[in-house]
C-alpha cells in the first residue's frame, strides 16, 4: 500500500503538469554537485574570506532556494536526488560496506530523461555502487566518466574502492567501462571532459550533464597555486580547502563561458548544489547555523540550490521548505517526461516548477525526515532509531541528537530561531507528540526497504580488479588488509576516509 507521503507527492507532481508550459520545452540540463562544501562556503552567503565570483554569479542570476535540504552525508543525498525519495528507501544507509549501493529496483532520473529523448552523461563521483551492475551506465547514463568509492584513492572492505594508487592528480578514471589515465587535477579533468561531451552532443538531442565533483572532500590535495590564494589568510588546512573551492569556482566560470560560446546558454538550465552540511569551512563561516556534516541539525542538511536559466527563470530567493527529493520530479516535468506507475509510486518529492515560475506560489505544509544512518554494520537499525534523527516542518524542527531505541527529543522554532539555540520541547509537548508520531510512521515505512544491511561484499574491490585486468599487477599487502570483507567496523584507510 502506498504511504500517505507517496500519494501526496504523486498528486503534487500531477498537479504541476500545466505549470511547465510557461517554460521552453526540453531544456539542456547541467547539474553541478560538490562534495563536502557547506552552505557557508560561498561568497554570496556571507563568507568573509572565500571568494567565489562565478558561484556568486549563479546565485545572482538564478532562483535561490534558501531553505533547501539534503542528507547529512554524500551517498544518501545522491540516491535521493536520482530517485526522488528518501535514501533509506533506496537501501542507502551509509557511505561504505555495500550500504552505499542504490537498489537496482529504483528508477533513476537518468532513465526517465533518456525515455524523454535526452542524452545523458555523468562526470566525476557516482558513489552508489562500484560493482558493474550498479554502475551509472546500467542506470540510465549514456556517457560514464567516474572514479570509484566515495572519493579518489579511497579503499574500503568489500565492493567500495577506487582504482589502485589514485590521487587527485592524474587519476585513472573509468570511462565507459575501461580505465583512462588522465593528466591534470581531478576537478579540471572532470569539467574538461564534460565540456568535450557537451560540445559533441549539442544540437542532436537535449542533454543532461551530471558533473559530480569529489572536491573539496579530504584528503586536501590541492594545486599549489590554488592553495597559495589563501595561504596566510587562514590556517593551513583551510587554505587547502578554500583553494580547492577556488579551483571549482574557476571551472564553473569557464563552463558558463563555454555554454555561451556554443550558443546554448539560453537553452540550458544550470543547477548548482552541495551534497551535505559543511566541513572544512564551518569554523570560518557556517551562515549562523548549528551543526555540520554527519548531523541532523540544520547545519548538517541545508544546501545551496541555485537554478539559472537565462530568459526563463527570473532571479530571486524562494523561502519554501524544499529538498533533494524534489529534484527528480522537477526535472522530469521540465523534460516533459511521462512517468510509469512504478516511478510515480516511487517519487516522494514535489516538482519545484511552480516555485521556479513564482517563488511565492502556494506550497503546502510538509514534513521532511532526516537520519544520519551509519549505525555499525550488522547492528539492528532499531537500536539507532533515535540517534541523529529529525522531523522538520516549515516552522518546527524536532531532533533527537542522542538516543537509541528511546528518543531524546529537542524542539526548535526555526522560523524564529534558525540557529537552533532555544529548546522549546517542554513548552510545546503537543508539537513534540505530533511530529514524533510522524517520525515513528516514517521509520516503520522505510524498514522493509533497507536491503543492504546484511550484504557481504566481494573479497576485492571491483574497480581494482578491473584495473589490474586492464593494466596488470595486483594488490599490495596493505591493500589486501584494507579490502578484507571480514572487517565490519566501517573504519577506512588513512587517506580519503569518508
Amino acid at each position: 500500500m502506498q504511504s500517505l507521503w507517496t500519494i501526496l507527492a504523486a498528486l503534487a507532481l500531477a498537479g504541476g503538469a500545466q505549470a511547465a508550459a510557461v517554460f521552453p520545452a526540453k531544456p539542456n540540463i547541467l547539474f553541478i554537485l560538490t562534495d563536502d562544501q557547506g552552505y557557508g562556503d560561498v561568497g554570496a552567503h556571507g563568507n568573509p574570506i572565500l571568494k567565489t565570483p562565478h558561484l556568486d554569479r549563479l546565485h545572482a542570476e538564478g532562483r535561490r532556494f534558501t531553505d533547501f535540504h539534503v542528507s547529512p552525508t554524500c551517498a544518501p543525498t545522491r540516491s535521493a536526488l536520482l530517485t526522488g525519495r528518501h535514501e533509506f528507501k533506496n537501501g542507502v544507509t551509509s557511505t561504505i560496506l555495500e550500504r552505499e549501493r542504490l537498489t537496482p529496483k529504483a528508477t533513476t532520473l537518468a532513465q526517465v530523461l533518456q525515455q524523454a529523448g535526452y542524452t545523458t552523461g555523468i562526470f566525476g563521483k557516482w558513489h552508489l555502487g562500484d560493482e558493474p551492475d550498479y554502475w551509472p551506465s546500467r542506470r540510465g547514463f549514456d556517457e560514464m566518466f567516474i572514479h570509484g568509492a566515495g572519493g579518489i584513492g579511497q579503499t574500503f572492505p568489500g565492493s567500495c574502492g577506487d582504482a589502485p594508487g589514485n590521487t587527485y592528480f592524474n587519476p585513472a578514471i573509468l570511462h565507459n567501462g575501461k580505465f583512462a589515465k588522465t593528466q591534470g587535477y581531478c576537478t579540471d579533468v572532470f569539467f574538461a571532459q564534460a565540456q568535450t561531451w557537451i560540445a559533441s552532443v549539442k544540437g542532436k538531442k537535449p542533454f543532461y550533464a551530471h558533473i559530480a565533483l569529489n572536491a573539496p572532500h579530504a584528503p586536501l590535495q590541492v594545486r599549489p597555486e590554488d592553495e597559495a590564494r589563501y595561504t596566510g589568510k587562514v590556517d593551513a588546512p583551510t587554505a587547502k580547502f578554500f583553494g580547492m573551492l577556488a579551483n571549482i569556482d574557476d571551472n564553473v566560470g569557464r563552463l558558463l563561458a563555454r555554454l555561451k560560446e556554443l550558443g546554448i546558454e539560453r537553452e540550458t538550465l544550470v543547477i548548482f548544489m552541495n551534497d551535505n552540511g559543511g566541513t572544512g569551512g564551518v569554523k570560518i563561516h557556517n551562515a549562523g547555523m548549528r551543526g555540520q556534516k554527519v548531523t541532523a541539525w540544520i547545519g548538517g542538511t541545508r544546501a545551496c540550490s541555485f537554478w539559472r536559466w537565462p530568459g526563463a527563470i527570473a532571479p530571486g530567493d524562494c523561502a519554501a521548505l524544499t529538498a533533494h527529493i524534489d529534484f527528480f520530479p522537477t526535472l522530469a516535468e521540465l523534460a516533459g517526461a511521462k512517468l510509469d506507475a512504478a516511478a510515480k509510486q516511487q517519487v516522494e518529492g514535489r516538482s519545484l516548477v511552480p516555485l521556479l515560475e513564482n517563488p511565492a506560489a502556494p506550497w503546502a505544509e510538509r514534513t521532511l525526515f532526516t537520519h544520519v544512518g551509519r549505525w555499525p554494520k550488522g547492528m539492528e537499525p532499531g537500536e539507532w532509531k533515535f540517534k541523529m534523527g529529525s522531523a522538520r516542518t516549515p516552522r518546527w524542527h524536532l531532533i533527537s541528537p542522542d538516543g537509541g531505541r528511546e528518543a531524546k527529543w529537542q524542539l526548535f522554532d526555526v522560523q524564529a530561531d534558525y540557529s537552533e539555540k532555544t529548546d522549546l520541547a517542554a513548552q510545546h509537548p503537543d508539537v513534540v507528540k505530533q511530529l514524533a508520531a510522524r517520525y515513528d510512521a516514517w521509520w516503520a515505512d522505510v524498514q522493509p526497504l533497507l536491503v543492504n544491511e546484511k550484504v557481504v561484499g566481494p573479497k576485492a574491490n571491483p574497480f581494482k580488479e578491473l584495473y589490474w585486468k586492464q593494466f596488470g599487477g595486483g594488490p599490495t599487502e596493505e591493500e589486501r588488509k584494507q579490502m578484507d570483507p571480514t572487517r565490519t567496523t566501517g573504519a577506512g584507510p588513512k587517506k580519503g576516509k569518508k
